[in-house]
């Protein structure tokens, strides 16, 4: 009976409710203040990219009065608000642009053994995905939660090769190479 009790027990490392195969990277943490009677009341945002280093990635936002739980709430709902991004040889398909408010992002394939050149933020969304040679550069704000949603706002525009033969309806060897 203590066999069983033992197995459902859960790693210290894992997130409750989140799956195992999930890298999750905290982007930010922001402390809001709150001036009450008895002083200052401390709450906590927490910004965290949440992928499954093969073409799977999303974002999430958590406020709680503790850091914990609002990283957990951000996991959570990042691991629910998920995308997909094709990969190609471990990098992306083709150059891509992605804005949000005044963030714009653009991403640039690479070549194998480039590695990912990237600021903070982009770097997090683009290991949570799977990319391992990237090239970057964000325009605009250095704001990373504006500069993660640009990101994800980029990566949900690729598309392969085969993807936009099948939309116009020809084979992707008649596609003609730019």
């Amino acid at each position: 009976m203590s066999n069983s009790r033992s197995n459902s027990r859960r790693n210290k490392n894992e997130e409750p409710g989140l799956p195992s195969d999930l890298i999750d990277r905290v982007v930010k943490i922001k402390r809001c203040a709150a001036v009450v009677k008895g002083g200052r009341r401390f709450s906590f945002a927490a910004m965290v990219v949440v992928g499954n280093a093969n073409g799977q990635v999303g974002w999430g936002y958590g406020k709680a009065n503790e850091v914990p739980p609002s990283v957990q709430k951000a996991t959570k709902q990042a691991s629910r608000s998920m995308i997909h991004v094709p990969l190609v040889e471990g990098s992306i398909p083709h150059q891509v642009w992605g804005h949000f408010g005044a963030a714009k992002v653009v991403l640039i394939p690479a070549g194998a053994g480039t590695g990912i050149i990237a600021g903070q933020a982009v770097r997090a969304v683009c290991e949570a995905c799977g990319i391992h040679d990237i090239l970057t550069k964000s325009y605009g704000t250095n704001n990373p939660v504006t500069l993660v949603k640009a990101t994800l706002d980029a990566m949900s525009k690729l598309r392969t090769r085969e993807q936009i033969a099948a939309l116009r309806g020809i084979a992707p060897e008649d596609l003609i190479e730019a």
